[in-house]
């Protein structure tokens, strides 16, 4: 694949790839998504990659979700919201190798989904992780809600789905978010040293813990499938589009006015 939207190297067993559309806050189009398809599954097949670790361009944002710009009622590509979100997840989970996301600057709505699904998080200190989706008219019915009720505890997913508030770097590693927490400048190094840590062990045992670890919460699978096909059609009403005009003309949406 030519790839337009994202960066992706090997070296030395370790797999990098970066969102790399830092002017728009690494927010991703269905170009994006099929890319991150594209490369997660080369280097989750590729017998000489250990790890891959699942970053972004520039220290503004690790992903800040879709692009809200190629959204209007539907995404610009294919799937069933316009982007094959299910496909991206699935491949992220189903890889035999741990994907670690190395995270900077905001990590936000689409973005924090995909900080979830990865095995570990290494965030620098100027990182922030939060949801938007009720913001902006949106959801994700899945692995970004009932998934992250696993990671942070179900009270916790709650109140960062409903009120959509911001958490800094010590807070997502207090509620376990995320592995650990350094600064700006020592991120690459410490991403370096867990993919140093990991390379030396058995990478069928840890295959084969990957797949167990899944198992617990597989059913949620499901969960997202039956919740992206009711995500399509409140794509289509006027109180999603309301979210979304009220981002791009950078307002305050009113939503109860039309919540009918």
């Amino acid at each position: 694949m030519n790839y337009q939207d994202i960066l992706f190297e090997k070296r030395a067993g370790v797999a990098t790839i970066t969102i790399n559309r830092p002017d728009v806050l690494n927010a991703f189009r269905g170009q994006t998504v099929e890319e991150l398809i594209h490369a997660f599954e080369d280097a989750g097949w590729d017998k000489s990659i250990g790890v891959v670790v699942f970053t972004s361009a520039g220290t503004r944002a690790f992903c800040v979700g879709g692009d809200q710009g190629a959204h209007d009622g539907h995404y610009d590509g294919r799937g069933t919201i316009g982007m094959p979100m299910e496909q991206l997840h699935s491949v992220m989970r189903d890889i035999p190798k741990p994907v670690i996301a190395k995270v900077k600057g905001y990590s936000i709505g689409g973005g924090n989904v995909l900080v979830t699904l990865c095995d570990l998080c290494i965030a620098a200190d100027n990182a922030v992780f939060g949801q938007a989706g009720p913001k902006v008219g949106s959801v994700d019915p899945g692995w970004g809600t009932a998934y992250l009720s696993h990671l942070v505890g179900e009270k916790k997913a709650r109140e960062i789905w409903y009120l959509c508030r911001k958490y800094k770097a010590p807070e997502a590693l207090a509620m376990g978010l995320c592995n650990a927490v350094v600064p700006l400048a020592q991120l690459d190094d410490e991403v370096a040293v867990w993919c140093a840590e990991i390379l030396e062990k058995s990478p069928t045992a840890i295959a084969i813990a990957k797949r167990s670890f899944n198992a617990d919460t597989e059913h949620i699978r499901g969960i997202g499938a039956l919740g992206m096909q009711a995500l399509s059609l409140f794509y289509q009403t006027p109180e999603s589009k309301e979210g979304v005009n009220a981002f791009n003309e950078k307002r305050k949406p009113d939503f109860r006015n039309l919540a009918k």
